[in-house]
C-alpha cells in the first residue's frame, strides 16, 4: 500500500478533517455510557441527588455535620455557605424553594466550580453517613446499644432534638463514635459512599419543602437532553465522515485509474508483452476497487478503531479497575481467532485475483475469437474452459467467505459470553457495597465498544492483504519504466517536412530474446517514391516498419528520419510525421467521421471526404443512410474486414504526413480496389515517402524500391524487373502468386 501512498497527498486535508470528525464522534460514544450510569446511579438511585453537597440544608442539620468534621474541613464547608435567616433581606428570594425557611433558617450554598465540591463532597459525605447512622440509632435501642450510645432511645426523634443530643456527647466520645461509623464504611469507596450519602440529602431536601420528585425528573430530562445532542453529534459527525472517506476513496480510485491508463499510453510493444491485455483491464478496475473499498474502511474504521479502544479501556478502568481482566480476556480470545483466520484467508486472497486475470483472460479470448469457435465447433470446449476457471474463483471465494461469515457468530459469543461474565462479576461487586449499578452498565457498554473495535482492526488487518495485493499489482504497472524514451533533450525536425528514412546496419532483437530477428539492414527510402518490404512469412517484415515510429528500438544501427535519428527526437515529434496503418486495423466506437478525423481532429469536412475517395471508401459510405454520421462499433465489427481497412487508410490520408507506413494494409482488398486505391495514392503521396510491407507482388510491382527480407536479412533489393533477374526468393514468391503473362 505505501507505493501508491503518494497519491493520496492531494487528500490530506480531506483526510485530515476527517480525523478531527472521528474524535468527536468517538468522544459522544464514548461519553454515552457515563451519560446512562449517571442515569441509573443519580436519576433512578439517588432520586436525582448528584452528591453529599446539596444547594442547601437546615441550619440545625448544618450544624450536626461540623460536628463530626475538623475544625479546618468545617471552616471550608462553612465557608462555601451562606445562612439566611427567617424574614431576612434574603429570605424572600429562596422561601418559595425552600418553604421551611419561614419557620427556621437555612445554609444555602454559595456559587462554587466543581472542583471545590468534589473536594468537599467526602468530606460531607462521610459526616451525612455519621448523622443518618446516629440518628437511625435513636429509633433503634439495638443499634444503638452496638454503637454505645447512652440514653439512646429516650430522646424525641426532631431532628433539633439530633444536635441538642449530639452536642451534649463529649467531643471524645463523638470523634470515638464517628471513627466507628468510619470502619463499618471503610470496605465502601468514595463512590458509594457518596450514594449512600444521598439519601439523607434527599431527606434533607424533603425537611427543607423541596419537590423531589420534580427534582429527579429535572435531573433525568436534563441528562436526556445531554445524551439525545451527543447521539446527535455523533450521527452528524458518522455521516461526515462517510461522506469525506467516499470522496477521499473515489478521489483516489479516479486518480489511479487516470495514472494507469496514462502510463500504459506510454508504454511500448515489450510493456504490452509483460502485461497481458487482460491483467491490465483487471488493474485498472478489479484491484483499483479493492483499493477504494479498503481507503474508506481506513478512513472509517482503522482511525476511529485505535480512538475507542484506548478511550473505552480508559473510561472502563474509571468505572472499575478490578474488571480489566474481564476486557484482557475477550481481546485475547478475539486476536487468537482473527489470526487463525488471518493465517486461512490471505494465501485466498493472492489467489483470487490470479484466478480472476484467469477468468478475464478467458472470457476475452472467447469474445473476440466467437467467430472461430464458431466455426470450428469449439463451443463446448470454450464453455468447458471458461466453467473451470470460472469453479475455481467461486469455490475460492466461497471458502474465503465462509470462512469470513465463521466470525460473525463467534464474534456474537465473545459478545454475549463478555456480557455475562460482567453480569456475574459486577453483581457480586454491587452485592458488596463496591461498585454501583450504573457504573456496571457502563463498563459493560465499554467492553462492547473496545471488542468492536479490536474487531474493526481485525477486520482491516484481513481485509488488508488482500487491498495490498491489489495495490502491489497497480504500483507494478505505475512504476513500469518504458524502455523506449524521449531524450533529455530532444532535437527538432527541420522545418520542412522531409520524410527521408534510412536504415544504417540495423540489427533487433526482442527483449528477453537470445538472437537477432533483424541482422544488419541498410537502405534509404526517399520521398515521392513508393518502398515496398516483401517476403516469406517470419522474415521480419512487420518487426522493420515497427522499428521507424520507435514502438521498438534498435538494438544495432540506426534508423534516420529527415536525417535525425529516431531516438534523438521525441516520440510525439516523430510519430506526428507518420501515417501509420497498422497490419490489424482498428476502429473505434463513434461514428465514420470520428474515427477519420482520430488522425487530425481539425480537418475539414473536404479532407475527410477526399481521404474516403482516395481509400476508395466512399463507395460504400454512399450507400449508408446517414453517410459519414453512420455509427461504428466497438472494433468496427459492423464494417467488414475490407471496408475496416480502407477506413483504416483514410484515417492515414487525413494526417497528410510525409511518411506513410502501409503494414500489409491492402490483405483484405480485392483486386480491382487495390489497384484503384493504389493509383489514387500514388497521386496523393507523390511528395512523401511511402513504405509498403505486404505478401502481394502485384501490388508492389511498379514500387520504385523493392526490399527483400528473409530470415531477417535482406537479400534483395530493386526494381520488380531487376528482382526477377536477380532475386531467387523474390522470383518463388512472384511465380506462386502471378502467371507469365502478368510478370512481364
Amino acid at each position: 500500500m505505501m507505493r501508491i501512498a503518494k497519491y493520496l497527498k492531494p487528500y490530506l486535508p480531506l483526510l485530515a478533517a476527517a480525523v478531527v470528525l472521528l474524535f468527536i464522534q468517538a468522544y459522544a460514544n464514548l461519553s454515552l455510557p457515563d451519560y446512562m450510569s449517571h442515569i441509573v446511579n443519580v436519576g433512578i438511585q439517588q432520586g436525582g441527588v448528584a452528591d453529599a453537597v446539596p444547594k442547601a440544608l437546615r441550619k440545625s442539620q448544618m450544624d450536626s455535620l461540623t460536628l463530626f468534621m475538623s475544625a479546618g474541613d468545617a471552616t471550608r464547608v462553612l465557608a462555601d455557605y451562606q445562612l439566611v435567616q427567617p424574614g431576612g433581606s434574603q429570605s424572600t428570594r429562596y422561601l418559595s424553594e425552600y418553604p421551611v425557611l419561614d419557620k427556621e433558617p437555612i445554609c444555602v450554598r454559595g456559587e462554587i466550580n466543581k472542583a471545590e465540591i468534589a473536594a468537599i463532597n467526602p468530606i460531607m459525605g462521610k459526616a451525612w453517613l455519621v448523622v443518618a447512622a446516629i440518628e437511625q440509632a435513636r429509633t433503634n435501642p439495638a443499634m444503638a446499644r452496638s454503637m454505645g450510645l447512652p440514653g439512646a432511645g429516650a430522646a424525641g426523634t426532631g431532628e433539633s432534638d439530633t444536635f441538642s443530643f449530639l452536642k451534649t456527647l463529649p467531643a471524645e466520645r463523638r470523634s470515638q463514635l464517628a471513627s466507628t461509623i468510619d470502619q463499618k464504611f471503610a470496605s465502601m469507596g468514595p463512590k458509594m459512599i457518596n450514594q449512600a450519602a444521598t439519601q439523607p440529602v434527599k431527606a434533607e431536601y424533603t425537611a427543607l419543602g423541596v419537590n423531589t420528585a420534580k427534582l429527579q425528573i429535572s435531573y433525568m430530562l436534563h441528562i436526556g437532553a445531554i445524551m439525545l445532542l451527543l447521539t446527535l453529534v455523533a450521527a452528524v459527525t458518522a455521516v461526515s465522515t462517510g461522506f469525506l472517506s467516499a470522496r477521499i476513496a473515489a478521489g483516489l480510485a479516479r486518480d489511479l485509474r487516470a495514472a494507469v491508463f496514462q502510463c500504459v499510453e506510454g508504454f511500448g510493444a515489450s510493456e504490452f508483452d509483460k502485461f497481458s491485455t487482460a491483467s491490465l483491464i483487471t488493474r485498472s478496475t478489479n484491484d483499483i476497487m479493492q483499493i477504494q473499498m479498503v481507503a474508506v474502511m481506513l478512513v472509517t474504521m482503522a482511525f476511529y478503531a485505535p480512538i475507542i479502544g484506548v478511550g473505552g479501556i480508559i473510561r472502563a478502568i474509571g468505572k472499575s479497575a478490578s474488571m480489566w481482566w474481564i476486557i484482557a480476556l475477550a481481546v485475547a480470545v478475539l486476536m487468537v481467532a482473527v489470526l487463525a483466520v488471518f493465517r486461512v484467508a490471505v494465501p485466498k486472497f493472492k489467489l483470487m485475483q490470479r484466478l480472476m486475470d484467469r477468468l478475464n483472460l478467458i472470457s476475452r479470448e472467447a469474445l473476440s475469437g466467437m467467430m472461430v469457435i464458431r466455426a470450428f465447433n469449439m463451443q463446448p470446449h470454450e464453455e468447458n474452459r471458461f466453467d473451470s476457471a470460472n469453479k475455481d474463483l467461486t469455490s475460492t471465494m466461497l471458502f474465503v467467505n465462509r470462512v469470513m461469515v465463521v466470525m460473525m457468530p463467534f464474534m456474537l459469543l465473545i459478545m454475549n459470553g463478555l456480557s455475562v461474565l460482567i453480569i456475574w462479576v459486577g453483581a457480586r461487586q454491587v452485592a458488596q457495597s463496591t461498585m454501583q449499578v450504573g457504573d456496571m452498565i457502563a463498563f459493560m457498554q465499554y467492553a462492547m465498544q473496545i471488542v468492536f473495535a479490536f474487531l474493526m482492526l481485525s477486520m482491516m488487518f484481513i481485509m488488508l492483504p488482500r487491498a495490498a495485493v491489489s495495490a502491489g499489482r497497480v504500483a507494478d504497472v505505475l512504476e513500469t519504466e518504458p524502455l523506449i524514451k524521449d531524450p533529455p533533450s530532444p532535437e527538432s525536425f527541420a522545418p520542412e517536412r522531409d520524410g527521408t528514412i534510412e536504415f544504417h546496419n540495423v540489427s533487433f532483437h526482442y527483449p528477453g530474446a537470445e538472437e537477432d530477428v533483424l541482422h544488419d539492414i541498410s537502405f534509404t527510402a526517399s520521398p515521392g517514391q513508393t518502398t515496398a518490404i516483401i517476403g516469406p512469412t517470419g522474415a521480419g517484415k512487420s518487426t522493420l516498419v515497427t522499428l521507424i515510429p520507435r514502438f521498438y528500438d534498435v538494438t544495432g544501427g540506426a534508423i534516420y528520419v529527415g536525417g535525425k535519428d529516431v531516438r534523438a527526437v521525441s516520440q510525439h515529434d516523430l510519430r506526428d510525421r507518420m501515417g501509420y496503418v497498422p497490419q490489424k486495423a482498428a476502429l473505434f466506437a463513434g461514428t465514420i467521421a470520428s474515427n477519420l478525423r482520430y488522425a487530425d481532429e481539425q480537418a475539414s469536412d473536404k479532407a475527410v471526404e477526399d481521404a474516403a475517395s482516395i481509400s476508395q471508401a466512399s463507395e460504400f459510405i454512399a450507400t449508408l443512410p446517414e453517410g459519414m454520421k453512420a455509427a461504428i462499433s466497438q472494433g468496427g465489427v459492423n464494417v467488414s474486414g475490407g471496408q475496416k481497412q480502407r477506413l483504416s487508410i483514410a484515417r492515414a490520408l487525413v494526417k497528410k504526413p510525409p511518411v506513410y507506413i502501409f503494414d500489409d494494409s491492402f490483405s483484405a482488398l480485392d483486386f480491382k480496389t487495390d489497384a484503384n486505391l493504389r493509383r489514387a495514392l500514388k497521386e496523393q503521396t507523390a511528395s512523401s515517402t511511402v513504405l509498403i510491407v505486404t505478401q502481394r507482388v502485384s501490388t508492389i510491382k511498379n514500387a520504385e524500391q523493392i526490399i527483400v527480407l528473409d530470415e531477417g536479412r535482406v537479400v534483395g533489393r530493386g526494381t520488380h524487373r531487376k528482382l526477377m533477374d536477380a532475386c531467387v526468393t523474390y522470383r518463388e514468391i512472384a511465380t506462386s502468386q502471378l502467371t507469365t503473362e502478368e510478370l512481364a
